[in-house]
């Protein structure tokens, strides 16, 4: 019978209640959950990048949402990320039609993610963006942050947000065109280039 020394923390294997995740990788996502944009839309924009760990290593377990308002600016209020069949209870996906504005994407291997959405229209006082949650490895809470697509300077200068910050900084909340409807927005936790985050109270 081999004995283990409980004693002291180097002989103990770490229990669930020890670690932070990524378990929510098991339950969270769902089939289609990057496709947000109705089928054929002509304002659909595809946002990509990767989630940086602090050593600016790519995070191949990372969770990212997204919330967005439609071409309009104003916020959907349609069902149907996660429908069911009535009958059989199984998972039936988007319907193809409505505009929910949520998505869920997990990275692949090499840390990528992308979603296909509306391009957001303004609203508030604010220049157009989408509303992001980050979940990953090593996080106890979910952070916020915000991606702005670039293209109208002037009411990019004059958000409420992105007028608060240095110059530097503020270049970590928007995307690079790529052209095509094609934007990259990558994600970095910490360290050079750290993502702005948003803390809400």
């Amino acid at each position: 019978m081999t004995r283990i020394d409980t004693s002291s923390p180097e002989h103990v294997l770490p229990t669930p209640s020890h670690t932070v995740g990524p378990f929510y990788g098991y339950a969270l996502p769902f089939r289609g959950g990057e496709d947000i944009a109705p089928t054929g839309h002509p304002d659909t924009v595809t946002v990509h990048g990767y989630v940086y760990d602090g050593g600016g290593d790519p995070l191949p377990d990372a969770l990212v949402e997204v919330w967005g308002p439609g071409a309009d600016g104003t916020l959907p209020t349609a069902d149907g990320s996660m429908r069911r069949d009535p009958a059989s209870g199984g998972f039936l996906g988007r319907n193809g039609v409505e505009f929910t504005g949520f998505g869920r994407i997990q990275t692949d291997a090499n840390g990528h993610w992308y979603v296909r959405t509306l391009r957001p229209g303004a609203r508030g006082g604010h220049a157009p963006y989408v509303s992001v949650c980050v979940f990953a490895r090593g996080l106890l809470v979910h952070l916020f942050t915000r991606i702005y697509l670039p293209g109208d300077a002037a009411r990019l200068a004059a958000d409420p947000l992105l007028s608060r910050l240095d110059p530097h900084r503020r270049d970590t909340l928007i995307a690079s065109e790529e052209g095509g409807g094609t934007y990259r927005f990558d994600i970095r936790l910490q360290g050079e280039g750290e993502t702005v985050f948003l803390e809400f109270q």
